[in-house]
């Protein structure tokens, strides 16, 4: 089977994936952290940006926010509660979207979510159109914020080399690699948004990003995307960089062998930038130069000073507490310039302004 099969299995079977199992993949219990997990001060400068674009959107009575694999709920939770607290006229207007795949992670964002669920604040994207992206027109609203997190990287990838395109089989009850002539989708995706192995090298094909950012810009209208993850522009990829980035995360250790216990560890490749802003560009969409989490976020919270993060903090140890959770979030040794950040959108003015975007410009350039 390609690679790309043997990897949605582990990491999806509805039986034996991953994602699938019941066990704790999220923070200190699990196998990684995610933004979310550090403090809930992520979903509240986050909520303050999707305010902002809903203003730029025009104020509409209704706009969606679609969230691609949210996981246990956290960043939603935190969104949607900050927003009914400090961004009423927002919240009045959003219905909050949750395109999760697996079974036991459904069962955590109808608990996590219960309240915003029981008031139709919010809604599961029903399972059958959650196996790829789902697309937006069947939100069945005009305006639109994508949000993804630590979403792209999870999806199953090709792996090509000198000897050809990937295969894995059983031998004698073990895995086993073999390889096969690269397909046509498998060259042109080198050809145009990375590049072709070196001897005794290994590159990811990412072709199922790229066709579900695809899939999602065809049917954008009114739409800004937001996408969180750590990553690559060719570039990058050309000058020597990021050239093999398949990797695993157990037990918050990382490794490299994605056969080593399937199904009971989180395999990831590095996104591929380039490749997602050409699916967002070919289907009219507007693509912002990368930023930074820590530009981002800085950007967001520069004119409060950080109000969302310290508002409910009444004494000093909480204050240097959630100060150490903020930094963590934004100092480049923390997560602040591990992820980057990439803002696509169509029929939406003044995108370039948003403060997110514009930590460290002056008033004149924005």
């Amino acid at each position: 089977m390609p690679f790309s099969r043997y990897m949605e299995m582990c990491l999806y079977d509805r039986e034996l994936g991953y994602y699938s199992r019941n066990a704790e993949k999220f923070g200190k219990a699990g196998d990684f952290y995610t933004s979310s997990d550090v403090h809930a001060v992520f979903g509240r400068l986050l909520a303050r940006q999707f305010d902002e674009i809903w203003r730029r959107m025009g104020s509409p009575s209704r706009v969606e926010v679609l969230e691609l694999g949210p996981g246990r709920g956290l960043f939603a939770q935190d969104v949607l509660d900050w927003a009914e607290k400090k961004f009423p006229d927002f919240f009045s207007a959003v219905h909050y979207s949750l395109a999760e795949r697996a079974p036991s992670l459904r069962v955590r964002l109808q608990q996590t979510l219960k309240r915003h669920l029981g008031a139709g604040r919010a809604s599961l994207v029903p399972e059958s159109t959650t196996e790829g992206c789902p697309a937006l027109s069947e939100t069945g609203v005009s305006a639109c914020i994508v949000f993804a997190n630590e979403f792209f990287d999870a999806l199953p990838v090709e792996i090509v080399s000198k000897q050809g395109s990937l295969r894995i089989t059983s031998e004698n009850s073990r895995l086993k690699e073999t390889w096969a002539a690269p397909s046509a989708a498998e060259l042109t995706f080198l050809d145009l948004y990375g590049v072709h192995p070196e001897p005794g090298e290994r590159i990811e094909v990412p072709l199922a990003a790229q066709h579900c950012l695809n899939q999602l810009a065809a049917h954008a209208d009114k739409s800004v995307f937001v996408l969180v993850d750590y990553g690559y522009t060719r570039q990058e990829q050309l000058g020597g960089r990021h050239r093999g980035t398949l990797m695993t995360f157990r037990q918050h250790s990382a490794a490299n062998d994605p056969y080593e216990a399937p199904g009971e560890q989180d395999i990831t490749a590095h996104v591929n930038f380039t490749a997602l802003a050409a699916a967002a560009e070919q289907n009219g969409m507007q693509v912002r130069p990368l930023v930074t989490q820590s530009q981002l976020l800085l950007g967001i919270g520069e004119a409060t000073q950080f109000a969302d993060a310290f508002e409910d903090t009444r004494l000093p140890q909480e204050r240097a507490k959630r100060a150490l959770q903020l930094k963590h979030l934004i100092n480049p040794e923390g997560m602040g310039e591990t992820f980057k950040v990439m803002v696509a959108s169509k029929g939406v003015e003044n995108v370039p302004s948003l403060s997110g975007l514009s930590f460290g410009r002056n008033k004149s350039e924005r």
